[in-house]
């Protein structure tokens, strides 16, 4: 890395880690660690580049320390850290803690991913609205010691809804800049619930709408924001979730976007491919140009349009690639929106804009490569719609290929009387 010079006479008269700790995306011998240093009242630290110290062990007590260094944690980044630990023991527990400004953080639990495995436990959670519920039902999900946290997105929400009940308040107005989205994570990370499921075990995260703006498809928008005015709010968005999340900076910054989609195997057990249906979109089916809405779609041929994709050319190549080259008896691919087909009328030819029955054409070609030979056991975990579904997921001629769970919102309103012609 370059050379930075460090604020040495950098203090603080608070607990710098009051954002707490967090590890994701494991790997056989390792895993990514993460934290950022905060200021009071979660405004940003007032400080050029401190030096962060971590350190990891094999036993909670740290009596044997198997990992440590020292990094900078830059003001250009929220002064958060991203460490890629890698070279451990595969299918090991690990404890994990930071050192900074005189403060050490609250230690945090992770692992590596065994070679070989007869059991993967996921929770698989999404939807988390600040105003709308307490985040309790974490404190559940970890009794229950899961392997993974697989977060299918909005994990923050940018608007408040008027209309809706609150048990607390964000605050400030909707973010729309670098400094309005870094105090909106910041919020969510004060809470109690979600930092102690953090600290519990690895996570592995992806996006949806609601961490930049809802219902956007690539640059499209509600408001029909020019392109070249919305991708600088995106770019701020995208930023201050880096800043937040344990993502591996390998993945993040190894493209001229960042990327999000990516691998994330259970040793000989499951694949597990995230995806990244959000910044990749084509054009929204039968919306005027730039503009992106959830609304319903009444027999619009354009959702079927070959061209049509949610995921980009790219994310579908390495998509395919990956369903080609399987060789584990459980395929899993967690992503955000409703997968299945889900008529709003009794007919079928009403739909929703904003899920895989606007890109039809792409499903079906992912459904094509979830029929290969190598794929056993096929599973499309998602979220978004607030509700609990089970579907069957079959191909053009009616034939079952794989299935869907949709996780409910873990703290979100539910949906209105009526979404479907199935409710």
């Amino acid at each position: 890395m370059p050379s930075t010079p460090i604020d040495a006479h950098a203090r603080t008269d608070i607990d710098p880690f009051g954002l707490g700790v967090a590890s994701g995306d494991p790997s056989g011998d390792g895993f990514v660690l993460w934290t950022r240093l905060i200021g009071r009242g979660l405004a940003p630290l007032d400080a050029k580049a401190v030096s962060v110290r971590y350190e990891v062990a094999a036993d909670r007590g740290f009596r044997t320390i198997v990992r440590r260094g020292v990094l900078p944690a830059r003001p250009e980044a929220a002064h958060s850290v991203h460490v890629e630990v890698g070279g451990l023991p595969s299918g090991r527990a690990f404890w994990y803690r930071f050192h900074a400004l005189g403060a050490t953080s609250p230690i945090g639990r992770t692992t590596t991913v065994p070679q070989t495995s007869a059991r993967l436990r996921i929770a698989v959670t999404s939807c988390q609205h600040w105003e709308q519920a307490r985040f309790g039902a974490y404190r559940d999900m970890i009794a229950q010691q899961p392997d993974l946290v697989l977060q299918l997105g909005d994990y923050i929400y940018e608007q408040t809804y008027p209309d809706q009940a609150k048990v607390r308040s964000f605050g400030t107005s909707e973010p729309l800049d670098l400094g309005g989205y870094r105090q909106r994570h910041a919020l969510y990370k004060t809470d109690p619930d979600l930092q102690a499921a953090h600290r519990a075990c690895p996570w592995v995260v992806t996006w949806d709408d609601h961490e930049v703006l809802n219902d956007y498809a690539n640059l499209a928008n509600r408001t029909g924001e020019p392109a070249a005015m919305f991708a600088t709010r995106r770019a701020a968005a995208y930023q201050a979730y880096f800043e937040h999340m344990p993502i591996r900076p390998s993945i993040w910054h190894g493209a001229s976007t960042p990327r999000l989609y990516r691998a994330v195997d259970w040793g000989d057990l499951a694949s597990l491919s995230v995806l990244d249906t959000r910044q990749y979109r084509s054009p929204s089916p039968c919306a005027p140009a730039g503009i992106a809405r959830n609304v319903r779609l009444d027999g619009c041929a354009e959702a079927a349009a070959s061209t049509g994709t949610i995921m980009g050319a790219t994310q579908e190549r390495w998509l395919d690639q990956r369903l080609a080259s399987e060789h584990r008896p459980w395929t899993l691919i967690g992503q955000q929106v409703f997968f299945a087909p889900l008529a709003l009328d009794s007919a079928g030819r009403a739909t929703f804009s904003d899920q895989w029955d606007g890109y039809t054409a792409n499903r079906s070609r992912v459904l094509q490569g979830l029929s290969r030979s190598t794929v056993t056991s096929p599973l499309v975990l998602s979220g978004d719609v607030h509700s609990f579904w089970v579907n069957d997921l079959n191909d053009s001629g009616g034939r079952p290929v794989a299935g869907e769970i949709v996780t409910s919102a873990l703290a979100a309103a539910s949906p209105p009387r009526g979404a479907s012609a199935t409710l």
